[in-house]
């Protein structure tokens, strides 16, 4: 197994160990923030290692009811044989994609944001079509999700941002930062001609406590307003909204989502620190050109991916080559094909880098 050197590693089992045996001291169970943080750290590793520990287990039996039918030449066996081992091979797969999430925040939530590019009304009819994607691949899998802000136009979404959380999410979703094209007969278009609009995602990890983001009171400029879209009366009579723009990067992140200003400021800077952390780690490996969407233009010859509707049906991406058909089955969530693939691809990368 070629990344399965997790069960191998006898670091894991030493940190759960030292970590259960920390659980058992006295007074631990009082300070309820270090609690959180300590069984938070318990749960990611045995979630790492416990999978791996019981697909080795699972192989040694699986190789032993081998060896006992075939001395026993009993070929009665060999149906089931096959199956248990197919499913081995399903679950070394899938154990195998946090293999290949080695980044220090893969195992974090992450904001994701959509906005409309080139297209007018039929780009924002796209985004929200995107975002609603997102929304049900995560609903799929079980994470929870926030929206912390929505800027409505005609036919659509101008933007919108949402905080996911779970497992490995921002693990997951980091390659689905770019822009995305899609080529269909508009249903705003008289004519029935075909468009080809334009959408950008990005992916920020949610940054903890532990990790510091310096962002200077003089780089930052705050302005209020008030929210629009849904929400009741209340909210639109207050200035709630907050948008902090960061002098120094360009960086703009705005929260409307709460009634109350204090705590859509804290989702604010949340944000914009998740934001600023990815851009410092672009530019301290000097790859911006290559990973930082945000510096393209959301329009032609910068789409990570293609949705076509018509004359035909498909989904490709151009980084992995990966292509589906089943155009509907992606727009409701099934894009774990992409997702996986590129994981892959960008594994493969990493080790040709090296």
């Amino acid at each position: 197994m070629k990344h399965g050197g997790v069960f191998e590693d006898a670091e894991f089992p030493r940190r759960i160990a030292e970590i259960e045996a920390k659980t058992a001291e006295s007074g631990f169970w009082n300070d309820q923030e270090t609690v959180e943080k300590t069984m938070t750290a318990l749960k990611s590793l045995k979630n790492r290692y416990e999978p791996w520990k019981s697909l080795r287990d699972e192989i040694t039996d699986l190789q032993t009811l081998f060896e006992l039918a075939t001395e026993a030449k009993d070929e009665s066996e060999t149906a089931n044989i096959e199956k248990a081992l197919n499913g081995l091979i399903a679950g070394y797969e899938k154990q195998n994609l946090f293999e290949l999430m080695s980044g220090e925040l893969d195992n974090s939530g992450c904001f994701l944001s959509v906005h409309s590019g080139a297209g007018g009304t039929e780009a924002c009819d796209w985004t929200q079509m995107l975002y609603r994607m997102y929304l049900r691949w995560a609903e799929q899998k079980g994470f929870t999700v926030e929206e912390v802000d929505r800027q409505e136009a005609e036919g659509g979404l101008k933007s919108a941002t949402c905080r996911v959380d779970g497992e490995w999410v921002y693990g997951y979703l980091k390659g689905e930062s770019g822009v995305h094209r899609l080529v269909r007969i508009s249903p705003f278009d008289a004519n029935a001609r075909r468009h080809t609009s334009f959408a950008s995602v990005y992916i920020f990890p949610v940054i903890d406590d532990t990790i510091e983001v310096e962002i200077r009171p003089e780089d930052l400029r705050v302005d209020t307003y008030r929210s629009g879209g849904a929400g009741g009366q209340h909210i639109n009579k207050t200035d709630s909204a907050v948008r902090f723009t960061h002098l120094p990067t360009g960086i703009v992140v705005a929260c409307q989502n709460e009634r109350s200003q204090i705590k859509n400021r804290a989702t604010a800077m949340s944000i914009l620190k998740a934001r600023l952390y990815e851009h410092y780690r672009q530019e301290k490996e000097k790859e911006n050109a290559k990973f930082s969407q945000e510096k393209k233009d959301i329009s032609w010859g910068n789409q990570i991916r293609s949705y076509v509707f018509q004359p035909y049906t498909m989904v490709k991406d151009y980084r992995t080559k990966v292509e589906k058909g089943n155009i509907q089955a992606v727009m409701d969530g099934d894009i774990d094909p992409f997702i996986e693939e590129y994981l892959r691809f960008n594994w493969r990368a990493r080790q040709e880098s090296n």
